[in-house]
């Protein structure tokens, strides 16, 4: 691990500390997961980001199937 060091408002300090103790674990386990957090919900964005970019993609492709056809016979099958 590396070490760092943060600033906190007294406020985020004492809630910090509070839930701390209640759950019996350090003061640096709680922020690391919060970091973990928020990295990990980073990545989805990053995912969706990338599906966004490949949008299109397939637009010029000619050995797909007619979707619309295929859409089609669906509709026919549901009802």
């Amino acid at each position: 691990m590396i070490r760092t060091q943060i600033y906190l408002t007294e406020k985020e300090h004492r809630q910090l500390h509070v839930l701390s103790r209640r759950k019996g674990e350090s003061l640096s386990e709680l922020i690391r997961r919060a970091i973990d957090q928020m990295l990990s919900h980073s990545k989805s964005t990053d995912r969706l980001e990338l599906m966004r970019q490949a949008r299109g993609i397939w637009k010029e492709r000619d050995d797909l199937p007619d979707f619309e056809r295929l859409r089609g016979e669906f509709d026919r099958v549901s009802r």
